[in-house]
């Protein structure tokens, strides 16, 4: 039985067995779980491996790149300037970025940048990975394009560029790009060790992805022009990506997150805990209140399934199955495997991280486990 390290409550004991197991039968090499209730760490597990070869152990202060999970860390930085007035998700875009305005995007508001709903859901082309570690060009390139649909109809998840496009607003209001704002507004303030950009100094923790299978799709047998297609490969980076200096020190809000279990479990706990954390002031009501208005409720014309979006969260439907019905949940995940979920009516937040990738875009069978585990321990 592979051993899990950390505190765990008891009544989360099932949580520890999980970890356990999933590491056991190989759907796991190394990875962490954790939990907030009541503004408390009541679950912080780890275990497995760093790598594949068993050369070193998974441990407190392993990190990875968490992928789409970061957009969460993303989304609570944004809600935080919406708390404090200089936000408006209401307002076009244009208001903080009057670039953006080009080419048929003026009507585009924030909260389409925040609920995949803008239009422009990918870099038009040409464009490859190395440019979009170059801020000012990237986020240029984002202002000067035309979206691919009409704006505010419906999703098309911006999985690689939302983070550009949000953090754009941010570094407009504040003067910081998202990684800075988050460092000095979160992750220091509540001593977390998640970092949007990590430094060289830091390397020496990171836990490599372990790349999965190809996704399921051909996209050399679909319609160029098919908004999946463009945004899968505008541009398209292997998870091999996330190995090198380059993308681990670049700000990609949507994608380059680096941290585990617990250090996204803490600030996320703002939304489930009334905007508090351990003594901490991140948010009101009425901001983390925005996140259930729903921006969109159909096919995801990227993901190509359907999707409940809030702003900035993924909202219970029929295809996010560790997302309860039942309950006042937002919640996200990242490629490969890793989740977050917000659970307002129990007041608890529930993350799961690793490193071995499943081809999965949104969370899979380990993560949803983990969350059954959690929400059995509080019924």
């Amino acid at each position: 039985m592979a051993e899990i390290s950390g505190v765990c409550d008891p009544r989360f004991e099932a949580m520890r067995k999980v970890l356990s197991d999933n590491i056991d039968s190989g759907a796991d090499v190394g990875a962490s779980a954790a939990v907030v209730l009541d503004g408390e760490l009541v679950v912080d597990i780890w275990g497995g491996s760093v790598d594949e070869a068993g050369s070193a152990p998974w441990g407190r202060d392993t990190i990875t790149n968490v992928w789409s999970s970061t957009k969460t860390q993303m989304t609570l930085c944004a809600l935080m300037l919406v708390d404090r007035g200089l936000l408006d998700v209401d307002a076009p875009v244009a208001t903080y970025w009057p670039e953006f305005a080009a080419n048929g995007k003026a009507g585009v508001l924030v909260k389409h940048l925040m609920s995949h709903t803008s239009g422009v859901s990918g870099w038009d082309q040409p464009v490859v990975v190395d440019d979009i570690y170059d801020w000012e060009a990237s986020t240029a390139k984002l202002a000067a394009q035309a979206p691919w649909w009409e704006p505010g109809t419906a999703s098309g998840y911006h999985a690689l560029n939302q983070g550009h496009l949000v953090g754009e607003v941010i570094r407009r209001i504040t003067g910081k790009k998202l990684g800075q704002f988050f460092r000095e507004e979160v992750a220091e303030p509540l001593g977390v060790d998640f970092h949007i950009g990590l430094p060289e100094s830091e390397f020496g923790r990171v836990s490599n992805v372990i790349p999965p299978p190809p996704l399921p799709i051909d996209f050399a047998s679909l319609p160029p022009d098919m908004v999946a297609v463009k945004t899968f490969t505008g541009p398209a980076p292997g998870a091999e990506a996330s190995w090198t200096k380059e993308w681990r020190q670049a700000d990609i809000g949507a994608a380059n997150g680096h941290g585990n279990a617990r250090s996204l479990a803490i600030p996320q706990s703002a939304i489930s805990n009334g905007g508090v954390v351990n003594g901490v002031r991140l948010l009101g009501q009425d901001a983390i209140d925005r996140i259930f208005e729903v921006q969109a409720d159909g096919v995801d014309q990227v993901l190509m399934v359907p999707v409940r979006f809030g702003i900035g969260y993924g909202l219970a439907n029929d295809t996010m199955p560790f997302i309860p019905k039942d309950r006042r949940v937002c919640a996200w995940g990242g490629w490969g495997g890793s989740v977050i979920l917000n659970d307002l009516d129990t007041r608890m937040t529930i993350t799961y991280v690793m490193n071995r990738m499943e081809s999965g875009l949104v969370g899979d069978f380990r993560g949803s486990a983990l969350v059954d585990a959690a929400f059995a321990a509080v019924r």
